[in-house]
């Protein structure tokens, strides 16, 4: 009896604390928006912070470029697969409870790196990675528009695109010289982030809800790319662009700082991020800079750029030279920032609240592809065939797919009007 009555009463005194209880104060939408931007660089760091320690992985490890390409690959498949699953499920079930789950998942692999000791480790910890950076890449994109500020309707776009950059340069540079220059290099960075995922998930607890619950979240996770009719033509019109530029990205990320080190002799651990960084840093600050620019303009000079930029980094590369390395770097940087300004904002500009989830999905997974399928076949072939004659191939590859973008640059501009 007694013990009945303790229940009775604590039930009683929990349900009037509730009812009594002032209600979540909730961060204002310029807040979130902000905020949001910053989880949405922290994810990004996060998913290129692993770059340079490979080189350190293969040290202490001993194995082969073929496993590099496999440990590369997984983390790809986790999220392209996140993103056919996930990707339109904000728009149904809300963007909080996506971003919770996505963030509560890139913790768990954060921590399994720091715990990591062999290779079935890393990969358990990149495949989740991916998985979790799938779920918030789009989430965080579709939120960013949801709560666009009404006197600038573009900035989102850029915002969009200047987070990817920024998150994937500090993420290397960041790295690298933890890596370098700071005490246990394969612990220390995903501590830091670790306490970032805590830091953002205190964010989203307090930050509005901006897309409401509708029927349908449970048939949303079966795998599909869906765009909607009267978006398809500006969609495909963007496919060349964003396979020039991601695959150039692929390229920086997973055989960059390899390049630096075996090419050009390059050793420092912070150098192998500044490879990253060089690509990455350009385009964000090219992406803020260009933000005035049509349409039309950014998609030749995006094209033009990846061309012309990649190219002389494989003259650098034939020639051994640093200077010309770096230079094309930056050139194709200045590219790569134009065609996520591009291509971004388009879709950014163009999508209704119930489409942007989905759109962003298949525009990522397009990217994604193009990031790591030539990235994992150029893996597997710097094995047989060496990595000089790979990154050679692989940046050809990629300038004639910046010429083909700017080939069709005219059809794109018009298709998006």
């Amino acid at each position: 009896m007694v013990a009945n009555a303790l229940i009775v009463a604590l039930e009683e005194s929990l349900v009037a604390s509730l009812v009594s209880a002032p209600p979540v104060r909730r961060l204002s939408h310029a807040v979130s928006f902000t905020a949001v931007a910053a989880i949405f660089v922290l994810f990004m760091a996060a998913s290129s912070a692993p770059s340079p320690l490979y080189v350190v992985y293969q040290q202490q490890w001993g194995f082969s470029p073929t496993t590099l390409t496999v440990v590369f690959a997984v983390y790809v498949i986790g999220l392209v697969g996140s993103l056919l699953v996930l990707g339109a499920l904000s728009d149904y079930v809300g963007r909080r409870p996506v971003l919770a789950s996505a963030i509560g998942l890139e913790a768990v692999s954060l921590v399994l790196f720091v715990l990591a000791g062999d290779v079935s480790t890393l990969l358990v910890a990149r495949f989740l990675q991916g998985i979790a950076t799938g779920a918030a890449m789009t989430t965080l994109g579709a939120t960013l528009v949801d709560l666009n500020p009404p006197h600038a309707p573009g900035r989102a776009g850029v915002i969009n695109g200047v987070a990817a950059f920024t998150g994937l340069a500090l993420g290397a540079l960041g790295c690298g010289a933890l890596v370098e220059f700071a005490p246990a290099p394969t612990h220390l960075v995903y501590a830091l982030l670790l306490a970032g995922m805590v830091l953002a998930a205190v964010v989203v607890a307090l930050m509005p809800e901006t897309s409401a619950r509708r029927p349908g979240g449970l048939a949303s996770l079966a795998p599909r790319l869906g765009v909607p009719a009267r978006l398809r033509s500006p969609m495909f019109a963007l496919v060349p662009i964003l396979l020039a530029s991601w695959s150039l990205g692929g390229l920086y990320l997973s055989l960059g700082p390899s390049v630096a080190a075996q090419v050009f002799g390059l050793h420092n651990h912070l150098v192998g991020g500044l490879v990253v960084t060089l690509l990455c840093g350009t385009g964000a600050v090219t992406a803020l800079l260009l933000r005035g620019w049509t349409m039309a303009v950014l998609l030749r000079v995006a094209a033009s750029l990846l061309a012309a930029g990649t190219l002389l980094t494989l003259w650098g590369i034939l020639s051994d030279s640093v200077l010309l390395g770096v230079a094309g770097t930056v050139v194709a940087g200045v590219g790569f920032g134009a065609s996520g300004l591009a291509s971004f904002g388009t879709l950014a500009r163009i999508s209704g609240p119930a489409e942007r989830g989905e759109l962003f999905a298949v525009a990522y997974t397009i990217s994604y592809l193009a990031f790591s399928l030539p990235a994992v076949v150029a893996g597997l072939a710097a094995t047989e065939f060496g990595l000089q004659i790979t990154a050679v191939v692989y940046g050809i590859v990629v300038a004639a797919l910046g010429v083909l973008a700017l080939m069709v640059s005219q059809t794109a501009t018009r298709a998006i009007r």
